[in-house]
């Protein structure tokens, strides 16, 4: 397991006091919950987390974001696994790939060609080419959109064909049997559920898996949402892992699923307030 630590660019950091302004304005009802809402600004917080091109695609492409620094892991052990062909799983429940299309708009009367909005998808598999990986070997869950294709896709996988697969917690977790090949999964997000940790892992870290390691890739993007939901990931496993134990009072608990940070919370990460 390794825990990848990336600084925040001095952008991301104005961007979560922005987001601690606005929770502020939510907090003392200063807005509406049409114009603004807790559950709007953690999304866009866990987006500014990830890449700050999310939030505007117009930012430039920060050198030392972990994005870059998954991007540079892949093609290392892209590399240094060539002989086996050994693969690797990219997981990121943010920025799904959409259908990549142009969309037409006029402009003073002259038809232009508008690009889609910015991808992380799209970004991590630009870079992996630019890199030398062949676009043949880059594959996106979301493509293999039955279950013909995913049989096909996955049977890719275990072979070598494709080395490098990136997908959803949804996606690509429970079912997802290409175990084979697999020498590293990279976490470029953080699921809200320790749940949703295991099924991830649990498509490397399993029977049938010929390499005797797996590499184990978090990301963190420090003084950021990132930070703050790996702590609540580890909270949250240890009542569940306390509760199964039965060293906790409950009888009985659930995954907690809640996908909101309150204003307090949000204070505290804008103050670094640890």
């Amino acid at each position: 397991f390794h825990i990848e630590k990336e600084p925040s660019s001095e952008i991301q950091k104005e961007m979560v006091q922005s987001f601690a302004d606005r929770a502020a304005k939510v907090h003392s009802h200063m807005v509406s919950s049409d114009e603004d809402n807790m559950l709007l600004i953690t999304n866009d917080g866990r987006k500014a987390a990830l890449d700050q091109r999310l939030l505007n695609p117009d930012l430039p492409d920060f050198e030392e974001s972990k994005v870059n620094h998954c991007v540079r892991n892949v093609v290392d052990i892209w590399r240094q696994t060539a002989e086996q062909k050994s693969a690797q799983l990219v997981f990121c429940d943010l920025s799904t790939p959409k259908a990549e299309k142009k969309i037409k708009c006029m402009t003073d009367g002259v038809a232009a060609v508008q690009a889609a909005a910015f991808s992380v998808y799209a970004d991590v598999r630009d870079k992996l080419i630019g890199h030398g990986v062949p676009p043949g070997e880059i594959a996106f869950i979301h493509d293999a959109d039955n279950e013909k294709k995913k049989a096909e896709l996955f049977a890719k996988v275990r072979s070598g064909k494709v080395r490098i697969l990136l997908g959803s917690t949804q996606k690509m977790g429970a079912g997802t049997n290409v175990q084979t090949l697999l020498a590293a999964e990279h976490h470029l997000d953080v699921p809200w559920r320790p749940s949703d940790i295991e099924q991830r892992e649990g498509r490397a870290i399993r029977q049938g898996n010929t390499n005797k390691k797996v590499f184990i890739h978090r990301y963190v993007t420090e003084g950021t949402f990132d930070a703050y939901s790996w702590q609540l990931i580890e909270t949250k496993q240890r009542f569940i892992s306390q509760v199964m134990s039965g060293k906790a009072p409950s009888r009985s608990c659930e995954d907690l699923d809640e996908a909101v940070l309150s204003y307090g919370e949000i204070k505290a990460l804008s103050t670094g307030n640890p």
